[in-house]
């Protein structure tokens, strides 16, 4: 009696695809993009997909981490290699101008546009983006103690400035996401930092 085998499931670059379901995400966001649309954009089946990957907010969790190491790192690199707490924030949304806008992928930033803001479906994606933008938030309040302590600029600010900061980046974001250019957000930027405490 012949045994029937099993068909040798579909190969295919579990990176590259990776990677096409990180820009449908920034592009779309969580909630709008669908299996179908995952699948499409991968080039695999569903069975597939779930094979590889587990269920989409498990997709959407390794997405997110290839955006910070491949698309994010300019930020932690700007936050910490100038000699300044305000020369870093100044680099950070200079920078961020220009990334926001870079052509051939979405605009702005998938940490900040890809939440769908506490619908059901969406909110462990939503606990994974808010608990990101908190690290960052973080990471800027850390590096602006260290210019504090540093004497830069007057103690207690920190925690203030870090929130601004955060906060005009996510402006300008949005700004990108709605057609804003490069140029356009440098002046943002500028403006910004004419509100920073003490001389430039």
């Amino acid at each position: 009696m012949a045994t029937k085998q099993r068909g040798r499931p579909r190969s295919f670059d579990r990176e590259s695809a990776l990677e096409q379901a990180l820009l449908a995400f920034w592009a779309h966001g969580y909630e709008s993009t669908s299996i179908a649309d995952l699948t499409r954009v991968m080039g695999i089946g569903a069975p597939s997909l779930y094979a590889a990957f587990g269920d989409k907010a498990a997709l959407f969790h390794e997405a997110l981490a290839l955006y910070r190491h491949r698309y994010g790192a300019w930020a932690e690199r700007a936050v910490g290699e100038e000699p300044t707490a305000r020369a870093a924030m100044e680099r950070l949304l200079r920078e961020a101008a220009a990334e926001l806008t870079t052509e051939g992928r979405p605009r702005g930033c998938l940490v900040i546009s890809a939440g769908d803001h506490g619908t059901t479906a969406s909110a462990e994606a939503e606990r994974a983006l808010c608990e990101r933008r908190r690290e960052v938030t973080e990471g800027l309040e850390a590096r602006i103690r260290q210019g504090e302590e540093a004497g830069e600029l007057p103690a207690g600010q920190a925690p203030t400035l870090a929130r601004f900061v955060q906060a005009v980046f996510q402006g300008m974001s949005q700004q990108a996401r709605d057609g804003a250019s490069r140029t356009e957000l440098e002046a943002v930027a500028a403006a910004a930092m004419r509100s920073w405490p003490g001389r430039p």
